[in-house]
């Protein structure tokens, strides 16, 4: 069956603005950056300004801006706010995204909204529901199957854009269900500033104390990594591919939204029912290659459904890719057999106790066919576990990562133009891809040309370059009575002026979404209650929720003051799943370890203590805890109490 929405958009992710140029130039059709506050990674912010000037880049290719505005807001921020989204709007963003209800009723301009995965948009009735009231673009849950997508696909309307994380880090609770940050820290994931206690080492017990991990990353997951199943997830009404990352430097945004534009331009190639979300053709300068950016490990997480190892659990560090292994030691180097081509300044890693250990090489020099010798940049004692026939990776590579620091790609916009003689002089044409056209002229008395043989060549030459524009000329038609003499300036001036009227008319035809409208009447939610966990934090969102027919509405965790054992965290994944515990796995399946029940289990790190339960119906685990003492006694941010209600588990 064919699916609505037939462009595909690839969005990447920007920490500055000069990132977001970049990913635009590699081949983005739209990009998410955070602007000075309210945005879902506090140390990511950028000046209206700044954000301004990238969209006046963007819309050159008719690429897109998103605005995160993402966390959760305290009734004093929501003026503060709805200020910011008129600058950003001013600005020319094309939309914001958006997870606090409450600012659906403030008064907003026209612009797009998009649902925030920290929505936690996993059924077709929720999804329904934003759809409903006003978001044009939903970012799904990174957990959901083909199954769930494609039926959250048949639920929407037709024009509604369904956006997946296609590749990048995971967290491992659902979106905007993980509280351990604030409980702990005080810092809370839902207003931007996660203290990430997921990648920290814990132990698993069980009920009785016994050990069944010892000091292991057991809530830190391999990275995201969709590029084998793109195809499927169109198929599935997928129309925006997310990469994460608004953390992440330079040389990952290159290289990971290069590596997805070129799978996504053969899917192009070969689907002509589909089209590019944005204009131009994108040439890469180097080769993309995602194993050699930051990563830990791959997975396609839930896809498929559940299956294989999705958790990081020996280090949350970036091992690189492996290279070889040491074949002998000296009094201030080492050698690694290796087929690769080592390089000065490379990283080099290896496992000692389940520990990454790494090193930069200070100086490498071939001295046999694969083989290499490498003198560090620190003394050979100082690294642990280094010795002969240790394998040895590289997460570093220096030649590679210099190819990325310099021009790595050009993006262009085909165009046709059509030099033509008129009666009053002479005319230059363009036509780009996207069917805009301008045209420049060129008055005054016609001269014959001096050398009539070489004169058409001439002028094809001046008029071709389009070098330092962002078009790329594909055919130029010549129509004129005879050879005719044009001076270089001349001729280079009349295409300026065409490039210019052109540049402006693309501009002037440039379409800015509008925000949806909200049904009337009013969508209802599909639930009548909702706990902390939909993270109600000021009045106008109360107020929002009971328009929609919710009648018990509980206060964001952020505002409670709750010494009790609560859920801070739910997650997909499963450490009963990980250690062959699970009792779905027992039915039938051979090396099922230990008695199998449904007894809570506990995660330890120092004087922290998890506790576990399982809800084997839904297949998720839950995380509950307390909050610390110290959080209990500070004052929430926020300026006028709400009542709320606890779910226990």
């Amino acid at each position: 069956m064919s699916q609505p929405n037939p462009h595909l958009e690839l969005l990447a992710p920007a920490k500055t603005a000069e990132i977001g140029r970049a990913a635009i130039l590699h081949g983005a059709d739209a990009v998410y950056i955070g602007g000075p506050a309210f945005g879902a990674r506090v140390n990511a912010g950028n000046t209206v300004s700044e954000i301004a000037a990238l969209v006046a880049f963007a819309h050159r290719y008719r690429a897109r801006v998103f605005a995160t505005l993402n966390t959760i807001l305290h009734d004093a921020e929501l003026e503060p706010a709805r200020r910011l989204v008129r600058e950003l709007y001013d600005a020319g963003v094309d939309a914001l995204i958006v997870q606090d209800m409450g600012l659906l009723l403030q008064d907003l301009p026209p612009i797009a909204l998009h649902a925030s995965t920290q929505c936690d948009i996993r059924t077709p009735e929720k999804a329904r529901f934003l759809a409903d009231v006003g978001f044009s673009q939903i970012v799904l849950a990174r957990e959901l199957t083909l199954r769930e997508i494609a039926s959250i696909r048949a639920a929407v309307p037709a024009d509604t854009v369904l956006e997946f994380f296609i590749h990048g880090a995971l967290c491992v609770a659902f979106s905007g269900q993980c509280n351990i940050s604030h409980a702990h820290t005080g810092r809370s994931a839902n207003r931007g500033d996660c203290s990430q206690a997921c990648r920290l080492p814990y132990t698993l017990e069980d009920h009785q104390g016994r050990v069944v991990a010892f000091d292991r990353h057991l809530l830190s997951l391999k990275d995201n990594n969709q590029s084998a199943n793109l195809d499927a997830l169109i198929s599935a009404g997928i129309r925006s591919f997310k990469i994460e990352g608004r953390y992440k430097d330079m040389g990952y945004v290159k290289n990971i939204t290069g590596h997805y534009r070129l799978l996504l331009d053969e899917i192009l190639e070969r689907r002509p029912d589909l089209v590019r979300a944005s204009s131009g053709r994108t040439q890469l300068l180097f080769a993309p290659d995602p194993d050699k950016t930051f990563h830990r490990g791959s997975t396609d997480y839930f896809v498929h459904g559940r299956s294989g190892d999705i958790g990081a659990f020996d280090s949350p560090a970036f091992v690189g890719l492996a290279v070889g292994m040491v074949a002998r030691i000296g009094p201030d180097w080492f050698e690694v057999e290796t087929s690769a081509a080592l390089a000065n300044g490379d990283g080099l890693t290896w496992l000692n106790k389940r520990e990454i250990v790494g090193m930069q090489a200070n100086t490498v020099e071939a001295v046999a066919p694969s083989l290499w010798r490498v003198h560090p940049n620190e003394p050979l004692a100082s690294l642990a576990g280094l010795r002969p026939g240790l394998a040895i990776s590289r997460n570093r590579d220096h030649a590679w990562e210099l190819a990325l620091h310099k021009e790595s790609a050009l993006r262009h916009i085909d165009l046709w133009a059509n030099f033509i003689e008129t009666e009053s002089g002479f005319s230059l044409t363009l036509h780009d891809a996207d069917g805009c056209t301008a045209t420049a002229c060129l008055d005054g008395e016609k001269q014959p040309a001096r050398d009539p043989g070489s004169a058409e060549e001439h002028l094809r030459e001046r008029l071709s370059r389009f070098g330092g524009s962002d078009f790329a000329l594909l055919e130029l038609t010549l129509q004129w009575s005879q050879p005719w003499f044009l001076p270089a300036s001349t001729l280079t001036k009349l295409r300026r002026d065409a490039v210019e009227k052109l540049e402006a008319a693309r501009l002037e035809t440039y379409l800015r979404p509008v925000r949806r409208a909200a049904t009337e009447p009013p969508a209802i939610y599909p639930e009548a209650g909702l706990t902390y966990l939909a993270n109600v934090y000021n009045r106008a969102a109360r107020r929002f929720y009971e328009a929609h027919g919710v009648r018990l509405i509980a206060a964001a965790f952020e505002a409670h003051k709750e010494p009790d054992l609560v859920s801070l965290m739910i997650t997909k994944h499963c450490l009963r799943y990980s250690f062959s515990l699970c009792p779905k796995q027992a039915r039938g399946v051979t090396g099922v370890q230990g008695q199998v029940r449904a007894e809570p289990m506990m995660l330890v790190n120092g004087h922290e203590r998890l506790t576990l339960t399982f809800d084997c119906r839904a297949c998720e685990m839950h995380v509950s805890g307390k909050m610390k003492k110290h959080i209990l006694k500070s004052a929430p941010p926020t300026t006028v109490p709400l009542t709320y209600h606890t779910p226990r588990t």
